[in-house]
């Protein structure tokens, strides 16, 4: 996958680049950090800019970003609660739990916007219950753009300062990303077990 990501970025440029950028965030197994990494290695020796490959992947993130808060919105709260009256028996979810959870996203969504656009994996997946939870879409391309923007800066600076020890920069964002992905799991085992007691004391 790697070499079809920058065979693609070489060939078509900007235009790779801002490709490959929406499609990582439509499709999160894409990793990011070589997308990055590497248009920023690349303006190293081609005729591309350190601001112009910033600014083609923050418009790419920000076009996915925008395509999942659209399916967001298509899902919405009101079809999750078809799925829980039918489902939620089994999977031992109720509609207040929806509610609450909406709840929460409505009260700090902006900011749980602006801060996961920075972890990997979330970075992606989290406009989709932005645009369930029908967060004002003004307000949402705003802290998307500004949390993308940073990630993007960090990532092609460093790129292009290391030029073509690029690929060191990936590893050390692999280890970071694994160390998110363990709390990541570490907090959905959390939150499923007081889930599970919470419901056990209520019987």
């Amino acid at each position: 996958m790697v070499n079809w990501i920058t065979e693609s970025m070489e060939q078509f440029g900007y235009f790779g680049i801002l490709f490959m950028i929406a499609l990582e965030n439509v499709f999160p197994p894409i990793p990011s950090e070589v997308i990055l990494t590497f248009g920023g290695f690349m303006t190293t020796y081609t005729g591309l800019t350190v601001p112009g490959v910033i600014a083609t992947a923050t418009a790419g993130s920000v076009a996915g970003a925008v395509i999942l808060y659209g399916l967001g919105r298509l899902l919405g709260v009101e079809k999750l609660e078809a799925i829980i009256d039918r489902w939620g028996h089994i999977l031992r979810i109720k509609k207040e739990d929806i509610h609450k959870t909406n709840a929460w996203f409505e009260k700090y969504g902006y900011w749980a916007v602006l801060i996961c656009r920075v972890i990997p994996l979330i970075r992606s997946l989290i406009s989709i219950p932005a645009g369930m939870s029908h967060m004002k879409f003004g307000p949402f391309l705003l802290f998307t753009t500004i949390g993308t923007l940073i990630w993007n800066m960090i990532l092609v600076s460093a790129g292009a300062a290391v030029g073509e020890s690029w690929e060191e920069i990936v590893q050390l964002m692999d280890m970071y990303s694994h160390t998110a992905y363990a709390l990541i799991g570490l907090g959905l085992i959390i939150v499923l077990f007081l889930y599970i007691r919470r419901a056990r004391r209520s019987k």
